[in-house]
């Protein structure tokens, strides 16, 4: 720029002059003058801004020369130079502008300040000199301040130590106190833990034999009685003293590995307490198979539920629908799972489970359940349990499983009864031991728990013990505590005793429901619905302790419960049995209670059940009136101890047991001699047993209302009334039937007596019913309706629905009025869990022709009577019609000599034929006596007949009865003239009165039977209730060391001779077209020879077995009870010919046969044939036929049998007759041959069974019978008569009939129920 702004010029003058820049002379406006120019030489400056700008910030402005400023005030003064004026020109000029004035204005200032700087300088030297001074004195302070703080620091060291040796003489002294309560509180540790080290020391060096033994309890003796385990324990015991093997001095299996809280805790959850129990506990907890408990009481089953119901319990059965689903979650879930009421077999689907078939995949562990993998979770746990009393496992189902008898052993039922009566009886002692076992345990519990904490506190403190303040207070409380519990366990040990000799005194309570409750549960072996449970059972014995009288004294209270209670028990038992059981459970009941005093000899008793075997063979002393059976258990008898010479003295005293075999009242007849005396009430029984087994019923009955009273047997009414307020609308009521009953109207008066006739819904059960059924209950569930199922044994397949319905009955839930009603005839499908806990009636139809008559005639209307044309005559001939209906049914009493087949007539068969009467008599003329007859022999009653000779027997009964003669008003049915016809103008009430006065016991007579009928009938009765009482027995041993069972196979084995040789027979009798007997003969001897190859080979494994040398199959076992029982086994029957001996005749008459087979084949063919020797009689009577149609060319289907009896006796036939046979062997039964009349004549009193003579067999070709004048007398191979039907149409009992000469008519005969028998029964 050559010519600048002057305001520009201005600035760089400004700048030229401060910084001393001389100006370069040029030339001014005036020609010749030269003026100052700092243009140029400013312009230089500027050459580099940032050094020009670099001298501005370095300018010394302190040091600005006077002459500057004198210069540069012109500047300052200019208007021009004025920042803002030059801001107009140039902003950077503006800046240079300022500094200029800043500088001229900052020397000024620079000025004043000055002398004041100078000032300030010299006080700054002042106040140097004086802060020397004072650093000095500060030093000097500083000295003296260190010397005071070091002797500061040595003061507080001395206070410190003297703190510290004070703390140490506290501590020390708190420790020497903890130090004294430690070693005072070990010390009572010491004596403790020393024991506890000792014994664990002896523990652990006989740990082996302990564990062995709780071992094998836990892998062998689970299915065992207590009594078996306990011997087998001590044979065990026995191995380890002999081998050497280390063990404890008593060790078993609860005191090795039972916890006693544990337990305890079991216990608390319903384990009942014996130590039975207690091992089973053990052994389910410690097994590695699952538990199946043999649990027929259910105590397992409330144990288990009560135990697990916390852990959530899967409780399933086999018969659940949904049974394999919900197992499937409780193994998923870890959950418990009880499976239920198993039977003998399980479902293969729980294979997996029973054998914990598990596998890991994928880190997961798995089980195969059915078709489905489930996760298998480690916690899952199951049980089973099973109501079946006696199962029978197979060896591959018991390996799956750990086999646990949970069966009340009497024992156990004892303890917890006497608990039971205690606790009503005593409750402040029953209260008080409680409370005593529930504290021990709490304070056993606590004491561990202590000893636990101070050995956790001793293994983990860290350096000194002493100073442990926690450990010395749970030492403190140890032994306080511990004190407490010495105390504590002292007095309860003083009141334990107390409380045991108080129970102690109401022991024979405790003893006698046991005792009773064991007789009831036997029960079920007599008929499958006498089923109770140990439930039912002990609130009958709780309301009996309630109910019954108190007294001043326990031993008069005892007795007062007693007598209450076994009453009380009986009564309601009684309700439930059929009448012909009601006798036999009194009498077991008085035979037990007398048995646990030792009143009974067992083998006496055994003797009453079945009869002896004689050891030696005296002659009948009174042939006369004394039968051979009788003498034979006589002689039977007289090997028992006390009746050792009862035999040899017999004929001495044969005027007294004469007397007492004739008398009608024999059971109270006194024993001749001393043997009144000698012989105590039950042993008497033994003697009746054997004389008049007839009167035995009777002589029962004295002896129960002996022992018991006389309340004992008489009749038990099962009233509904009773049973219904017994009843819960959780208890189903039942009617157990027999065939011809039906309680449903006897309910329905009920119902509306009870105003429930509206409320209550029946429907009888069958195919298809069962949802029906199912939404009925429900319905009446909620609105407190009765439901009557009946004819529940027609619903087999829908009875395990039933039993869960009845099962899932929640009281709470359920109406309180709602009722189940249910009928069923005795089944085995029948639940038994329902029948267990229900309450239960039998209904019998009325025995007695009296009392069929009055139910009938109950029925009938006056309207009826009167609505006939013929009225007279239908009163007449419907009285007929009743008095038949009644013989009919009541005939069967007697057994085969009624009918050989009992059949059930029902109601029903009269109704129609009374139906049919009416109209018969209403359509026809003159009274069509033969329609009538066929009607009701033929179709209504005779339908149900099979065998042909009951259809006989049936027709000629019923010929009395439609018949001409019974419309006379004189007319008597019975030659006593007791049933007779009556006035036809009698209305109801009138044949009511009649019927009333009818006899309550019926007289042989009125069923055309000999008064003999009556001693078969009374006999057989005897020894169906002997028979009974049998199957409730349990299996005993003798006394010297053999069992009764060897004995008795050692003498069959000495007599049973080896089999015939077969060959040297048919050697010696070929196959002869012209001698059948030939055949015949061999035929016998194969089958002998099969049934004697069974007795050996079985009475070889028996023995075997009852040693133990080979394994004890069911066969054999059934085998071994039979023999026990003086029956024939079932394996032998199986192969043998019908008989109804008992086994100790048996084998003598199988000696016998195989002796005439014997000497047949020695001598040969006999003169005379044994027909009783035969196996297969009928084929012998074939062969005698076929030998007569070979010899005399003649075909065999026109030949008949001619008879002949012989007046000769056996021994006196020596030769073969030319044509057919002699027969012999053959019993008379209903009457007996008369040898000097050559016929058929009434039996002699008491004499059941008469020997008949020898009989001709005569074959005839086209033989007619004759018309009149004789008997055709069926023969049976037993007593029974009855037997399948064969297709001949005849039972397989039957053999041929025979004609006897007889002077009465056929029909006296028929009606008698005679028939010749090849074997009795004795």
């Amino acid at each position: 720029m050559q010519r600048p702004p002057q305001g520009v010029k201005l600035v760089i003058e400004a700048v030229c002059i401060m910084k001393g820049i001389k100006p370069k002379k040029v030339p001014g406006e005036k020609p010749g003058t030269k003026v100052d120019d700092y243009w140029e030489p400013g312009k230089g400056l500027l050459q580099d801004p940032g050094k020009f700008l670099e001298s501005l910030f370095k300018y010394d402005k302190d040091n600005i020369p006077e002459n500057v400023i004198s210069l540069i005030q012109p500047y300052i003064d200019n208007e021009e130079f004025q920042p803002a004026s030059i801001a107009k020109i140039s902003k950077a000029c503006t800046s240079i502008c300022q500094w200029v004035r800043a500088m001229h204005a900052y020397n000024f200032v620079a000025k004043a300040v000055e002398p004041k700087r100078i000032a300030l300088q010299a006080a700054q030297e002042d106040l140097a000199e004086t802060q020397r001074n004072l650093d000095k004195a500060k030093e000097k302070l500083a000295g003296v301040e260190a010397g005071i703080a070091t002797l500061q620091a040595k003061y507080q060291d001395c206070l410190a130590k003297k703190d510290e040796l004070d703390n140490k003489y506290q501590l020390c002294e708190a420790r020497l106190v903890r130090a004294d309560k430690l070693i005072g509180g070990l010390a009572d540790e010491k004596v403790r833990w020393k024991e506890t080290v000792q014994h664990l020391d002896y523990m652990i060096s006989n740990v082996a034999g302990d564990m062995l033994l709780s071992a094998g309890y836990i892998a062998y003796l689970g299915p065992f009685t207590g009594e078996y385990r306990a011997a087998m324990a001590k044979e065990l015991l026995k191995g380890f003293k002999e081998l050497g093997v280390p063990h404890t001095d008593e060790p078993n299996l609860v005191s090795t590995l039972g916890d006693p809280v544990n337990i305890r805790s079991w216990q608390i959850a319903g384990l009942p307490k014996d130590n039975l129990s207690v091992e089973n506990g053990v052994i389910s907890q410690y097994s590695l198979r699952w538990a199946l408990f043999i649990d027929p009481q259910g105590q397992a089953n409330t144990w288990i539920k009560n135990m697990e119901r916390d852990s959530g319990l899967e409780v399933v059965k086999l018969s659940d629908r949904d049974f394999l689903r919900r197992l499937e979650n409780a193994i998923r879930f870890g959950k418990p799972c009880l499976l239920e009421n198993v039977g003998e077999e399980l479902d293969p689907a729980l294979e997996p489970v029973l054998l914990q078939q598990t596998f890991k995949q994928q880190g997961h562990t798995l089980m195969k359940l059915g078709d489905s993998l489930i996760d298998y979770h480690e916690s899952f746990k199951m049980y089973l349990t099973t109501k079946l009393p006696n199962p029978h496992y197979s060896p591959e189902f018991s390996a799956k499983v750990t086999l646990i008898n949970f069966t009340l052993s009497p024992s156990g039922l004892q303890d917890q009864l006497l608990g039971m009566v205690v606790a009503k009886e005593q409750q402040d002692l029953e209260v008080a031991k409680n409370q005593l076992i529930t504290s021990n345990a709490k304070m056993k519990q606590e004491l561990k728990e202590i000893e636990d904490e101070i050995l956790f506190r001793l293994s983990s403190t860290e350096g000194n013990p002493v100073d442990n303040e926690e450990l010395i207070r749970v030492l403190e409380a140890s032994k306080i505590k511990a004190g407490e519990i010495k105390a504590k366990v002292k007095a309860a040990e003083k009141t334990e005793q107390d409380i045991d000799a108080a129970r102690l005194e109401y022991v024979p309570v405790a003893v006698r429901a046991q005792i009773l409750f064991f007789c009831v549960s036997d029960l079920s072996n007599v008929d499958l619905m006498y089923q109770y449970s140990l439930e039912w059972f002990l609130g009958i014995f709780l309301s009996g302790i309630a109910n019954s009288r108190s007294a001043d004294t326990v031993e008069e209270r005892i007795w007062n419960i007693n007598e209450y209670f076994t009453f009380s028990l009986y009564g309601n038992i009684c309700r439930s049995l059929f009448e012909k059981h009601k006798l036999m459970f009194a009498f077991l009941l008085c035979a037990r209670i007398m048995m646990n005093d030792n009143k009974i000899d067992m083998v006496e008793w055994r003797y009453l059940l079945s009869g002896g075997m004689p050891v030696q063979q005296l002659a009948n002393p009174a042939v006369s009136w004394l039968s051979e059976r009788a003498w034979q258990d006589i002689l039977g008898l007289s090997t028992l101890e006390s009746f050792s010479n009862l035999a040899q003295s017999f004929p001495e005293h044969l005027e007294g047991f004469k007397k007492i075999f004739d008398s009608s009242q024999p059971h109270r007849e006194p024993l001749p001699g001393a043997w009144d005396v000698m012989l105590d009430s039950f042993q008497k029984l033994l003697v009746l047993r054997c004389l008049r087994a007839d009167c035995l019923i009777q002589g029962l009955q004295d002896f129960v209302t002996a022992e018991l009273g006389q309340r004992f047997i008489e009749p038990q009414t099962s009233d509904l009334s009773v049973v219904f307020t017994e009843s819960s609308s959780s208890t189903p009521l039942i009617f157990v039937l027999s065939p011809g009953t039906d309680p449903a109207a006897d309910l329905y008066k009920f119902a509306d007596v009870m105003q429930f006739s509206k409320k209550m819904s029946a429907i009888s059960l069958g195919q298809g019913q069962g949802p029906w059924a199912e939404s009925m209950m429900h319905d009446a569930m909620e609105r407190g309706h009765w439901v009557f199922f009946q004819n529940c044994h027609l619903a087999p397949s829908w009875m395990p629905t039933l039993e869960r319905l009845i099962e899932n009955i929640n009281p709470l839930k359920v109406h309180e009025n709602f009722r189940l009603w249910l009928t069923s005839l005795p089944s085995n499908k029948f639940p038994v869990s329902v029948l267990q806990n229900g309450s239960k009636m039998t209904i019998e139809p009325p025995r007695g022709i009296k009392a069929n008559l009055q139910k009938t005639y109950m029925r009938l209307t006056n309207d009826f009577l009167s609505s006939s044309t013929k009225v007279s005559d239908f009163k007449s001939l419907l009285l007929s019609l009743c008095l038949f209906h009644g013989i009919a049914l009541e005939r069967r009493k007697f057994g085969p000599l009624g009918f050989n087949i009992p059949y059930e007539f029902t109601d029903g068969d009269l109704n129609i034929c009374i139906s049919q009467l009416k109209m018969f008599l209403d359509e026809y003329q003159d009274i069509p006596y033969k329609v009538l007859k066929y009607t009701a022999g033929e179709i209504n009653y005779g339908g149900r007949v099979t065998d042909d000779w009951d259809r006989r027997c049936l027709l000629s009964v019923l010929e009395d009865f439609y018949c001409p003669a019974v419309l006379s008003s004189d007319h008597v049915y019975s030659a006593s003239g007791v049933y007779r016809q009556i006035d036809t103008k009698l209305d109801i009430k009138g044949y009511l009165a009649y019927i009333r006065g009818l006899p309550i016991n019926d007289t042989p007579e009125i069923f055309g039977l000999h008064d003999n009928a009556n001693i078969s009938f009374a006999q057989n009765e005897a020894f169906a209730l002997l028979e009974a009482v049998v199957r409730l027995q349990p299996r005993a041993t003798s006394a010297g060391g053999k069992t009764l069972e060897e004995e008795i196979v050692a003498g069959i084995v000495e007599k049973i001779p080896p089999p015939f040789d077969v060959e040297e027979v048919m050697e010696k009798y070929p196959v002869l077209y012209e001698e059948s007997m030939n055949t015949v003969l061999i035929q016998e001897v194969i089958r002998y020879n099969k049934l004697l190859e069974v007795i050996c080979l079985s009475l070889r494994d028996i023995v075997k077995a009852l040693k133990g040398s080979v394994v004890m199959s069911s066969a054999l076992e059934l085998m071994a009870r039979s023999l026990f029982n003086n029956v024939v086994p079932d394996m032998w029957k199986a192969k043998a010919y019908p008989s109804l001996k008992p086994l100790a005749s048996w084998v003598s008459d199988l000696l016998q046969r195989i002796n005439f087979l014997q000497r047949w084949i020695s001598n040969g063919i006999p003169p005379a044939f044994w027909i009783s020797g035969f196996f297969f009689p009928q084929a012998f009577l074939t062969g005698t036929l076929q030998n007569y149609a070979r010899r005399s060319g003649t075909s065999i289907d026109t030949i008949g049998f001619d008879f002949e009896v012989l007046v000769k006796s056996v021994s006196e036939i020596t030769e073969i007759p030319d044509t057919g046979c002699y027969i012999y062997g053959l019993f008379l039964e209903g009457a007996r041959w008369d040898n000097k009349a050559g016929q058929l004549t009434e039996s002699r009193p008491k004499e059941l069974y008469t020997q008949m003579a020898v009989i001709r067999l005569i074959p005839k070709p086209n033989r007619k019978p004759p018309a009149s004048g004789i008997f055709v007398c069926p023969i049976y191979k037993t007593l029974t008569r009855a037997g399948t039907l064969s297709t001949t149409g005849h039972s397989t009992n039957y053999v041929i009939s025979v004609e006897l000469p007889t002077r009465h008519t056929q029909r006296h005969w028929i009606k008698r129920g005679v028939a010749l028998i090849c074997a009795l029964d004795y």
